[in-house]
């Protein structure tokens, strides 16, 4: 019975995505840079991306460069998060997760929904921009809004002949740093509906959606849209720039018992975001799991109602917006909003996501009257760089419009949430001392930098050379005490200020903790702290989104 229930589900797998594959014309164009060795010394595998997964499975996804790591590990980009495994070889450390603050100030702009759009730093005219849309009235028809900020709080509404394109459903400004000039791009959605729901002789896959990219170079004149293909609502974008390619996330409502519909997310990248194309390539990425905890008050599955991802230090972050129920028919009928919870992911190869963590990232409240009861939403762009601090903006659902009728979809508005810089985990030790061992790394820097909070504690650091022998002058006991609450710190030695002489020659550092948390670690080539890695949607103390400016972006 299993081994039918399993060959009829691959068989609506298939009625499914016929039909979301249908396009409208034009080819798509994935890059050809299969094979290569990342920049943190990953290989990518000859069939990319790969075609493995299995959208029927509750099982977590795997991460094969956390199973096989490289043997030897460049630094050279960003700073180097704990956020799993990758760079440790040995430790007594234990990882905790951070969970963001919600800001006292909360909401920042009312009768406003995300759904989604986005908010990032225009380097341009040094200011934040956000574009959301309004509420109530309206539902997805309403007008886009375009606002900005000088602070992430205080926000005006700038005037924008926004083209009465399909319905906004991303946003995203990219910034060329070479011309200093933006391109602005919003992946419109038109619904079409292929079949009727109470038809009963094939499985119902909800109304289909006809993706569109539309750009400006301003922000104000915006060029007819192109044909991206179809696929389920809330299908997404954003820039790689670790290996220079727009990721499509497609989303795809999978059947897997019956008429049940699963949202689940298949991946496709673009060397051009522009370019005609359809999702026919688009394989499948990952869905939540059995590791996603139902709410206890509702008890349905999770389901992965939207993902999106950027660009933060040396690796992808992923926003998970989780699904945890109720069903639209049941929300509806309570005039409830859903149960979403926004979790978060961390990615090295740009597709695979380790998720150690399942605790909520930001979460609604669940009582009635609270502006972020329900259907938390994070805008594409994810987080912005503030000084030491991450800032996230998000969208929450009181259920209640200001006229006071209630719904599943009203009463939104927008918040912000903060975190400190790289403060997604630390590695942690108490009275007692602890350490960390580093697999081998390779950088061409020399100063070397750590995210480190012990005031009441130290921190000393040793390097061991490629036979694993500690090397002269940078033992534990010549490391100037570091005893300090700092996202920034240099590290230093009695008799040696900086790690040169050892450019290109791969080494171990070894970290010795005691009553501290410890961020990250990078190598750089200024004493500024620079990590010339992302930060994200960006920030005022930057002029681009790499972080050439260390301490003085602070």
């Amino acid at each position: 019975m299993t081994f039918l229930i399993r060959v009829t589900n691959l068989i609506l797998l298939m009625v499914t995505m016929c039909f979301c594959n249908c396009i409208a014309g034009g080819s798509a164009n994935p890059p050809d840079n299969t094979g290569n060795m990342l920049y943190n010394g990953i290989v990518l595998p000859d069939v990319w991306p790969p075609k493995t997964g299995d959208p029927f499975s509750s099982a977590p996804m795997a991460v094969p460069y956390l199973d096989n790591p490289p043997e030897v590990i460049p630094i050279d980009v960003g700073r180097q998060l704990f956020v799993d495994n990758f760079l440790v070889e040995r430790t007594n450390l234990q990882r905790v997760f951070h969970q963001a603050k919600k800001y006292e100030g909360n909401p920042v702009i009312e009768q406003a929904a995300f759904r989604q759009g986005g908010v990032f730093y225009d380097f341009s005219n040094r200011q934040f921009v956000a574009v959301y849309r309004r509420e109530p009235a309206g539902g997805s028809r309403n007008p886009l809004t375009f606002v900005a900020s000088s602070n992430l709080t205080d926000w005006k509404e700038i005037p924008t002949p926004f083209s009465p394109f399909a319905s906004p459903n991303a946003f995203w400004l990219q910034f060329n740093s070479q011309t200093r000039e933006n391109n602005w791009y919003i992946m419109g959605e038109d619904r079409i509906d292929p079949r009727p729901a109470d038809d009963p002789g094939v499985p119902f896959i909800n109304a289909l959606w006809e993706n569109t990219m539309h750009t400006s170079t301003d922000g104000q004149s915006w060029f007819d849209g192109v044909p991206l293909g179809r696929s389920n609502d809330y299908s997404s974008f954003f820039y790689n720039p670790f290996r220079d390619v727009w990721v499509m996330s497609v989303k795809h409502n999978v059947p897997r018992a019956g008429k049940t519909l699963y949202r689940s997310r298949y991946y496709a990248e673009r060397s051009t975001i522009e370019h005609p194309g359809n999702f026919n390539d688009a394989v499948f990425w990952v869905n939540a799991d059995r590791l996603d905890e139902p709410h206890p008050e509702v008890g349905d599955a999770a389901q992965l109602y939207s993902l999106h991802g950027v660009a933060y230090e040396s690796l992808i972050l992923g926003a998970f917006q989780i699904h945890l129920g109720p069903t639209n028919e049941i929300a509806a009928e309570r005039k409830i909003p859903k149960y979403n919870e926004m979790k978060l992911g961390f990615s090295r190869d740009g597709f695979h996501w380790d998720r150690t963590s399942r605790e909520s990232f930001i979460k609604g409240t669940y009582q009635d009257g609270d502006w972020d009861r329900a259907f938390i939403n994070l805008p594409q762009g994810i987080c912005l760089v503030m000084g030491d601090e991450l800032w996230f903006p998000y969208c929450g659902y009181s259920g209640i419009a200001p006229d006071g009728s209630r719904g599943m979809y009203t009463g939104a508005s927008i918040g912000m949430a903060t975190l400190r810089r790289d403060g997604f985990a630390s590695m942690e030790a108490g009275s007692s001392p602890g350490t960390l061992l580093t697999r081998p790394v390779v950088f061409e820097g020399k100063h070397l930098f750590v995210n480190v909070d012990c005031p009441g504690g130290e921190l000393r650091v040793e390097v061991l050379d490629e036979g694993g022998e500690v090397i002269d002058q940078l033992t534990a006991s010549a490391c100037k005490l570091v005893s300090t609450d700092a996202t920034l710190q240099k590290v230093s030695w009695n008799s040696k200020s900086d790690l040169s002489g050892l450019e290109g020659k791969p080494v171990r550092f070894r970290f010795h903790l005691t009553n501290g948390k410890l961020y990250s670690f990078w190598v750089s080539p200024d004493e500024s702290g620079a990590s010339y890695g992302y930060v994200g949607a960006g920030g005022p103390g930057f002029d681009t989104v790499v972080d050439d400016k260390g301490i003085n972006a602070y």
